[in-house]
């Protein structure tokens, strides 16, 4: 552990507490892509929110809960006494290669299960920057991370859980409510899916595996590693060469490649699809979806509400809205917190953008998973008809 590593983790960790009171009785989700830093942040955050008065923490399995899955255990996961997270902190190393000497942060969820405000965040750097201690239990609460259950710690005024809980039992709850896993299990036998060496693969095994009966040899780079194999974790053709290759694409591809792959960056949030010796491009992407939606997706089987994209994503949606008579919303680049303004509001069902990000109104989170299960959908439904 760095002391910069550190120092980053305490700091935004107490300003928050500092500017954010936290109610009597709280829940946290402490959560992270699985790289390099992160058991020993989830095991120092323990020792931090026993000392600033948290009730309880849930945290994934081994430490694992992507960001769609993180926003999906606030929204949904009610505690024993009723009550509900209060946010999630995300330790991740974004879309860098990781490991002891690379890049390390701290991403916030609050109680909508989206991202803070800017103003908010801006009080939260600044406040950072003048702190002179930090709230911490002096006892070590080791907690193992790899076995689910509570564990239970006395408290200088009530007593303060740590449960471990599953990386994916919520999140694929949620997706059997919006899709139709059935169509899609008939559609699949090889779906080609690059995990990026991240947290992602957790989820890809237990839906693509566990719950579609797909082979594992059509998973590539799913099992989580501290330094995501070395390579960012990025969505392009530069560093989803295999399955490119796999796909027909690039000098060494193969000859006869699959009808259809997919691939989700290292935390969960980004998504790329292929198809037989091409790759769909992110903004046709997002408007393939919306126009299908409705028909292809049960969730949205009663109307669309709008959608949002970012102003340098191409308008191919808003022809798609046009035709479906409902709004399309242009937000500013990296300003997700408008786009779960939006979705809180019901203005917005389904929202893209150019980096091969998409997000739906089931969370506030943008969720490359969704994507990939909404085109096997759109997919499935197709064959049937048409077939």
């Amino acid at each position: 552990m760095t002391t910069k590593r550190f120092d980053i983790l305490w700091k935004c960790s107490e300003a928050f507490a500092d500017q954010k009171p936290l109610p009597d009785g709280s829940t946290l989700i402490a959560a992270s892509d699985g790289f390099h830093f992160s058991k020993d942040a989830i095991q120092i955050f323990i020792r931090m929110a026993a000392a600033n008065g948290v009730r309880r923490l849930w945290i994934g399995e081994n430490g694992l809960l992507s960001t769609p899955a993180s926003s999906v255990v606030i929204r949904e996961k009610i505690g024993p006494d009723g009550v509900k997270a209060t946010c999630a902190f995300i330790f991740k190393a974004c879309h860098n290669p990781d490991g002891p000497c690379e890049d390390f942060g701290v991403k916030l969820l609050m109680e909508n299960g989206g991202p803070p405000a800017d103003i908010f965040l801006d009080v939260i750097f600044d406040r950072s920057k003048s702190l002179l201690y930090y709230a911490i239990a002096y006892q070590q609460l080791d907690v193992d991370l790899s076995k689910l259950g509570v564990t239970t710690f006395k408290g200088p005024i009530e007593e303060f859980e740590v449960e471990i809980i599953s990386s994916t039992d919520d999140y694929l709850k949620l997706t059997k409510s919006i899709f139709v896993f059935r169509l899609i299990k008939q559609l699949i036998s090889s779906p080609n899916y690059d995990g990026l060496n991240g947290v992602s693969g957790v989820y890809a095994k237990r839906i693509f595996i566990e719950e579609l009966g797909a082979d594992e040899s059509s998973l590539l780079n799913c099992d989580p590693m501290e330094d995501f194999g070395g390579c960012p974790s990025n969505l392009n053709l530069t560093y989803t060469k295999e399955l490119a290759a796999r796909m027909g694409l690039g000098k060494l591809c193969e000859l006869n490649p699959p009808e259809f792959g997919a691939a989700v960056d290292a935390d969960g949030d980004n998504y790329i699809i292929f198809g037989k010796n091409f790759f769909v491009k992110p903004s046709d992407s997002i408007a393939i979806i919306a126009a299908n939606a409705k028909w292809a997706i049960p969730y949205f089987a009663a109307g669309l509400k709008g959608f949002a994209r970012t102003i340098t994503t191409s308008a191919a949606l808003n022809e798609v809205a046009k035709e479906l008579h409902v709004i399309c919303h242009e937000v500013q680049n990296d300003q997700p917190k408008h786009t779960a303004d939006l979705m809180d509001a019901e203005a917005c069902s389904i929202y893209g953008e150019e980096n091969f990000s998409i997000g739906s109104v089931n969370i506030r989170e943008k969720d490359g998973m969704w994507g990939v299960l909404a085109w096997l959908s759109i997919l499935a439904l197709e064959k049937q008809v048409y077939t």
